[in-house]
């Protein structure tokens, strides 16, 4: 029997993880076809700066996001409409890029001044798409993100190559991608919006009511801020070693690390995927239910994490030298260390996908912010001694103790605790 959510009936959360699989796994390998292309077509120095570009506007842009995709996809009660989420991701993404371009006129000059100001314009786009996942997420419409996840990949890939083997800089190679983003955006995502739209006889056009979006605002700013803080605890280790060691070690570091993202794509998939059922399991007090599939989750995380940590140990050199050529086929111990702070991330993040659909919004500041601080302190300490190795060994400490942390938060929530009533 299907279980109807508003005007919008679910589909099997099998269709939806396929439809999700298929996209972010077509989009994240054109991504990680853009970083092959820096570092082929350049050098690790090149990587290190797009690197360095992603990690500073990753954080301000995810926090000007406020999470409201979440918001949305958790929005079972339908208590804002989609124009209130608009509005108000308008408004803070402009706010968001402002600093961006501040940051970047202030605290840089030349190439990276550029390239920091073009993530700033590409991650702006990114946001307002991201707005409209929101939307078909709620209403279990995978398939439409799945399609402009795979345009985007697609078109980004072919105008970043455009871009870099044109001007030979990275700030070419993020234009080229902003440039499809921007096509794929207009072109798709907004005429597909406005369709499921009128079937759901919901309005398009933003709105910036300011109670609306004050009220918004104080539902979604834990979980912007959490963002920002989990952000910043992903990028911390590329702080660290682009102060204390150099940008070509920076550029090694992010290079290794995007060979793990087919792994961290399976878990997104799976984990936006599960979100709107958790979502329903946990508003309807189905416990039983939502345990169940949080624990299977956190399952699928270990056994990918394992995949990962025995293929860099058997066959780590030929993966690297296959990827990126013979420079990077030195670093067989960095991308073992890596895989295991995959391994470890992968299930801290499905515990924070339970987490997020049970709503609990408030509590994951302290609790994020402690692990941030943790991750600064233990990268500080482990990158003078060991440099990268020493930073990835920081983060897998670090991911197993987010995940034994969220699981204690998780069991003590009503959600978790309650005896089902399904």
């Amino acid at each position: 029997m299907e279980v109807k959510f508003g005007t919008a009936s679910f589909r099997t959360l099998r269709l939806n993880f396929t439809w999700t699989v298929l996209g972010n796994a077509l989009y994240t390998a054109t991504q990680w076809g853009i970083l092959v292309v820096v570092a082929r077509l350049g050098n690790p120095e090149a990587v290190g700066q797009f690197s360095l570009g992603l990690a500073i506007t990753t954080p301000i842009m995810l926090f000007a996001g406020l999470q409201l995709r979440a918001v949305q996809a958790t929005d079972a009660l339908t208590q804002y409409r989609f124009q209130d989420y608009a509005g108000l991701r308008i408004v803070m993404t402009s706010a968001g890029a402002s600093v961006i371009f501040g940051i970047s006129g202030l605290f840089y000059r030349g190439d990276a001044a550029l390239a920091i100001a073009a993530f700033a314009v590409s991650k702006g786009i990114d946001s307002l798409s991201d707005v409209v996942y929101g939307f078909w997420q709620q209403h279990e419409r995978m398939d439409l993100i799945a399609i402009s996840l795979i345009l985007r990949g697609l078109l980004s890939l072919i105008g970043a190559t455009i871009g870099f083997a044109m001007v030979h800089t990275v700030w070419a190679a993020v234009c080229g991608m902003a440039a499809a983003w921007a096509v794929v955006f207009m072109a798709f995502d907004v005429r597909r919006g406005i369709v499921l739209a009128n079937e759901l006889n919901q309005a398009v056009w933003p709105r910036f009511s300011a109670g609306r979006m004050t009220r918004l605002i104080h539902l979604s700013m834990p979980l912007g801020l959490v963002t920002m803080v989990l952000s910043l605890n992903s990028s911390v280790p590329r702080y660290m070693i682009s102060h204390f060691r150099n940008v070509s070690e920076l550029g090694v570091f992010s290079a290794l690390g995007y060979i793990m993202m087919a792994g961290t794509m399976v878990v997104g998939a799976l984990g936006q995927s599960a979100i709107p059922r958790l979502s329903l399991f946990a508003a309807q007090g189905r416990t039983k239910e939502f345990r169940r599939l949080s624990l299977h989750l956190i399952l699928i995380g270990m056994a990918l994490g394992m995949c990962g940590v025995l293929a860099a140990s058997f066959f780590g050199g030929r993966i690297i030298t296959m990827v990126y050529g013979l420079k990077y086929a030195h670093n067989e111990r960095l991308f073992f260390w890596l895989t295991v702070a995959a391994a470890s991330g992968y299930m801290a993040s499905f515990c924070g996908y339970s987490l997020t659909a049970a709503r609990q919004f408030r509590i994951q500041m302290p609790l994020f912010s402690s692990i941030t601080l943790l991750t600064i302190l233990l990268s500080y300490a482990m990158v003078k001694k060991g440099g990268a190795v020493g930073v990835a060994q920081a983060a897998a400490i670090v991911g197993f103790v987010q995940m034994a942390a969220t699981m204690v938060v998780l069991s003590s929530t009503k959600t978790w605790r309650l005896t089902s009533t399904s």
